[in-house]
């Protein structure tokens, strides 16, 4: 995907910007009440037809941060939850939230909010593409783990794809099942990304017994 699919819809007060490479069409925009996003009108988003509080209320329902919104007062700029949460989707990506450090080729740096791939068929990865369709990735999104207590909830959380490997995740960390349960808590941990592991979501070195490439 290139540069041209990024797009900023302009408002007297705050500006909201959609990243075409990040979006996976889950919806959470288009189904929001309200004039903020209609479908078919040009623009298709408009800033200035709700409260600066209904944009920063819709935008930060995206769960992959294809949104995201910019106030002319830098003082009122996204901030990250104050927990950093995971949650393992049912036969689909993991939906992360939280103080983001992502690294990689095609990693932004920071971010707030993002859906990583969990299959290891996304042409974009770490990102998710929804790849896992067309492959018929199959997983509830249960968790059997977990981990140890947190002594806090929030901070960076850094994200590093480890070379035809698994997720490395370190900082505080809050994993949700698929069914919205806490399951596991923790400050450093390595998550699936081939879609092979026995163990899922967590790694259980089935990336390299199936040959996992990254690229």
């Amino acid at each position: 995907m290139s540069e041209k699919e990024r797009f900023r819809y302009g408002g007297n007060r705050v500006d909201v910007e959609w990243d075409g490479r990040l979006c996976i069409h889950v919806g959470e925009c288009g189904r929001a009440k309200g004039e903020l996003f209609v479908g078919g009108r040009k623009p298709w988003c408009a800033p200035d037809l709700v409260s600066p509080a209904e944009v920063v209320d819709v935008v930060q329902r995206c769960p992959t941060g294809a949104l995201t919104y910019h106030f002319k007062d830098a003082e009122s700029a996204e901030k990250p939850d104050e927990e950093n949460s995971l949650t393992v989707s049912s036969n689909g990506p993991y939906f992360v939230r939280g103080d983001l450090k992502l690294e990689g080729a095609n990693a932004p740096g920071l971010a707030f909010r993002a859906a990583l791939c969990r299959c290891g068929r996304s042409k974009n990865k770490p990102f998710c593409d929804n790849s896992h369709e067309e492959a018929g990735f199959k997983d509830s999104g249960a968790v059997g783990e977990t981990g140890e207590p947190l002594a806090g909830t929030g901070g960076p959380l850094r994200i590093v794809p480890l070379k035809n490997g698994p997720l490395a995740l370190t900082g505080n960390l809050t994993i949700r099942a698929s069914s919205g349960r806490v399951a596991w808590t923790g400050t450093r941990v390595a998550l699936c990304r081939c879609g092979a592991s026995n163990n899922k979501p967590f790694c259980d070195g089935s990336h390299a017994k199936i040959g996992f490439s990254d690229q």
